[in-house]
């Protein structure tokens, strides 16, 4: 694929670029978050290593982003036994399917895309079967694309009472991914409505329901996602640019 780094660098100079990468884009998360008076420091950027493999993901990890972000659970699975003893917060952004849903709750610290009741129901079963709470977020789909997974707007609040139910699932936030055909104009619009949603359903009690989180922006638009109130930023190929 076009967008996937070279593996001929030298390792020194892949080292240096990815640590120059990862210190820009973290300097345009702080610029972002000062133009909307927010703490850079309660913004967390996930590395997304969707297109990269293990050593450049450990790469990544050693330029100091330890939050690290997988689409695919089987790669997630991998990469994250081949780099056992690194220190490393696992986040699951992708599709999950039930199917996959046990091994994945054994790797990943939060799980982004928790996109139905049925998956929620998954999660909640596996996260008894090795008793230990499963960290979520809800994804939403804002921009009403129907090639988008997540719960429609208004699925929301029955979504929230149906996981209040479960014991082994703690809901920490919601996540979305901005329409693929609309400019940063409706990004922002979309931003803004999962924004609104969690403020809007953080009357909800449910001692395993905690609304604080906001995955939301990735490399085209996170500054977008920020000042509209993002705590988490995917960002991929920003991090890896130069090593093609």
């Amino acid at each position: 694929m076009n967008d996937q780094p070279s593996q001929n660098l030298s390792d020194k100079n892949r080292d240096e670029r990815i640590r120059a990468n990862v210190a820009e884009v973290r300097q345009r998360i702080q610029v972002a978050a000062s133009k909307s008076d927010r703490d850079p420091e309660t913004i967390h950027l996930i590395a997304v290593t969707k297109y990269v493999d293990a050593l450049m993901t450990k790469a990544v990890v050693e330029a100091g982003c330890a939050d690290v972000g997988e689409n695919r659970p089987q790669v997630l699975w991998e990469k994250s036994q081949e780099l056992t003893g690194l220190d490393v917060n696992w986040h699951m952004i992708g599709h999950l399917q039930r199917n996959k849903v046990k091994r994945t709750v054994e790797r990943a610290g939060l799980i982004h895309s928790v996109d139905s009741l049925r998956l929620a129901d998954a999660i909640n079963e596996a996260g008894s079967a090795k008793d230990r709470i499963v960290r979520v977020l809800l994804e939403v789909n804002v921009s009403g694309d129907q090639a988008k997974h997540g719960f429609a707007p208004d699925e929301l609040p029955p979504a929230l009472e149906h996981v209040a139910k479960l014991q082994n699932v703690a809901v920490e936030g919601l996540m979305c991914m901005a329409g693929l055909d609309g400019d940063k104009d409706q990004a922002r619009r979309e931003f803004e409505l999962l924004r609104e949603l969690l403020e809007a359903n953080r009357r909800e009690t449910a001692e395993n329901i905690r609304l604080n989180e906001l995955s939301m922006g990735m490399s085209g638009d996170f500054e977008t996602a920020i000042e509209e109130g993002a705590t988490m930023v995917r960002v991929g190929s920003l991090l890896f640019r130069g090593l093609r």
